[in-house]
C-alpha cells in the first residue's frame, strides 16, 4: 500500500486560484448583465466578430449623420427666420413706396426715407446672421461677414453710389441742379448705370463678400442638399437697389414727374425683392423637408441595425445575473474552505 501526501499549502493555492477565476468571471458576468452584450466580443463570437464590427461601424456612421442633420436643421431653421425678416422688410418697403407715390412735400419724403432706412438696416442685420460662428448668407465663405452696412459712416456702397451719380450727372444727388434731370435721363441712369452696379460684379466689390457657391450637407448615403443660401441672390440685390433708390433719389430735389418715375422703379425693385427672397425661402424649405425625411429613414435603419447587433452580441441579462449569484455563492464557499484549510495544523492532532 502506497501513501501519497498532499500539503495543506497545495490545497490552499488551489482554492485561491479557484477564487481568482471566480472573481474574474463575476466581473465579466456583471458587465454582461449591465450592458446586455458579451463582455469579450472576440472570444464569444469568433468568426462572427467581423460582422459585429461592420454593423457597429455602420451604426456609428448613421448616428454621426443624424447628429450632423441636427446642425443642418438648426442652420436651415435660423436661415428661414432671417429670410422671413428680410421678406417682411421688403414688403414694408414696398408698402412705403406705394403710400409715398405722388408725395412731394418734405415731411412725407422724410418719413418715407426713415422707413426705408429702417427696412435696409433690418435687411442688413438679418443678412449678417451667424450660427456657431458661421455666417448663414456667405455661401462657402462662411467665416466672412457677407453684407456691408450702407448706413454707417464711411460705407463702401454709399461711397460707390455717390461716385456713380456724380460721374454720370456731374453733380451730387442733393445738388439743386438735380431739378433739371428729365424723366428719360433718370430712367436711363437707373436702368443702364445704377442697376448694373447691383446686378453685376460691382455688387461683390461694394456690397457683398459672399460666395455664389452655397454650403451643401450630406444628410444620408447618396443624398446631399444645399443647407444655406447667399446674399448674391437676385432678391437681395433688388432689395438693396430699391432701398438706395428710395433713400437717395426720391428725396433728391427733382421734379414731381421725375420723382413719380423714380417711385415706380422703386416699387418694381421692391416687388422683385419680395419674390426673390420668398423663392429662397421655398428652396430652403425643400431642403428642410428632405432633412426631416432623411432623419426618419435613418432612425428606422438605426433601429434595424441595433436589432441585428443585439442578435449577434446580445446576452440574456437575467441569465447573467443568475450566474453571478451562483458564482458569488461558490466564491463565498471557497473563502470558507480556504479559511479552514489555513487553520489545519499537525499540532491539533498531537
Amino acid at each position: 500500500m502506497k501513501t501519497s501526501f498532499i500539503s495543506n499549502l497545495a490545497m490552499n493555492n488551489a482554492m485561491r486560484m479557484t477564487i481568482a477565476r471566480g472573481q474574474l468571471e463575476i466581473q465579466q458576468l456583471q458587465k454582461e448583465a449591465v450592458t446586455g452584450r458579451h463582455a469579450d466580443i472576440g472570444i464569444a463570437l469568433g468568426a462572427q466578430t467581423s460582422s459585429s464590427v461592420s454593423l457597429n461601424r455602420d451604426l456609428m456612421r448613421m448616428n454621426t449623420i443624424l447628429d450632423s442633420n441636427a446642425l443642418v436643421s438648426q442652420r436651415l431653421g435660423t436661415s428661414q427666420l432671417a429670410l422671413e425678416a428680410m421678406s417682411n422688410s421688403a414688403q414694408q418697403m414696398l408698402e412705403t413706396f406705394i403710400v409715398a407715390n405722388g408725395a412731394n412735400d418734405a415731411p412725407k419724403l422724410a418719413v418715407m426715407q426713415r422707413d426705408v432706412q429702417a427696412a435696409l438696416e433690418t435687411f442688413t442685420a438679418a443678412g449678417n446672421t451667424s450660427v456657431n460662428g458661421e455666417y448663414l448668407f456667405a455661401g462657402i465663405n462662411s467665416d466672412v461677414k457677407p453684407l456691408e452696412d450702407y448706413t454707417i459712416a464711411g460705407s463702401t456702397p454709399k461711397a460707390a453710389f455717390d461716385a456713380t451719380f456724380l460721374g454720370h450727372f456731374g453733380f451730387t444727388q442733393n445738388d439743386p441742379a438735380a431739378a433739371g434731370i428729365t424723366v428719360a435721363q433718370m430712367d436711363n441712369f437707373i436702368t443702364n448705370v445704377l442697376e448694373p452696379t447691383f446686378m453685376g460684379p460691382d455688387w461683390n466689390t461694394n456690397w457683398s463678400s459672399a460666395s455664389d457657391t452655397n454650403i451643401t450637407s450630406r444628410i444620408r448615403n447618396g443624398e446631399v442638399v444645399e443647407s444655406g443660401t447667399n446674399s448674391n441672390s437676385l432678391g437681395m440685390r433688388s432689395f438693396a437697389l430699391a432701398a438706395v433708390i428710395g433713400m437717395e433719389l426720391l428725396t433728391a430735389p427733382v421734379t414731381s414727374e421725375v420723382r413719380e418715375a423714380i417711385n415706380g422703379r422703386a416699387i418694381e425693385y421692391s416687388g422683385q425683392a419680395v419674390t426673390g427672397i420668398d423663392n429662397q425661402r421655398s428652396i430652403l424649405g425643400v431642403s428642410e423637408n428632405r432633412v426631416t425625411k432623411a432623419d426618419v429613414a435613418l432612425e428606422s435603419q438605426i433601429k434595424i441595425l441595433r436589432l441585428h447587433i443585439n442578435d449577434i452580441e446580445g446576452v440574456d441579462p437575467y441569465e447573467a445575473s443568475t450566474r453571478v449569484n451562483s458564482l458569488l455563492a461558490q466564491v463565498e464557499t471557497s473563502y470558507a474552505l480556504t479559511a479552514r484549510i489555513q487553520r489545519l495544523s499537525l499540532m491539533n492532532y498531537l
